[in-house]
């Protein structure tokens, strides 16, 4: 028998899907920004930061994780 996932679950694994497809974003788009000598993925110099929906998506998917799907709060 299989063990239902618990709705935080949901929300973490809806975060990594979306990361993930920020971070193949910033890569196809090469928008890196270098900090201590090391190249970091970042949205900052894309020409298509306002507006984009990939991001849009992304952030949507941290609120979601932090707030556990609940509006107005954050479970830290």
């Amino acid at each position: 028998m299989s063990t239902p996932k618990s709705s935080n679950n949901i929300f973490e694994e809806a975060l990594d899907v979306k990361l993930a497809l920020l971070k193949e974003c910033q890569k196809d788009n090469n928008t890196a920004v270098v900090f201590d000598g090391e190249s970091h993925g970042s949205c900052t110099p894309c020409p298509k930061i306002i507006g984009c929906d990939t991001r849009r998506q992304y952030i949507g998917a941290v609120y979601n994780s932090m707030s556990k799907g609940d509006t107005g709060g954050f479970e830290f």
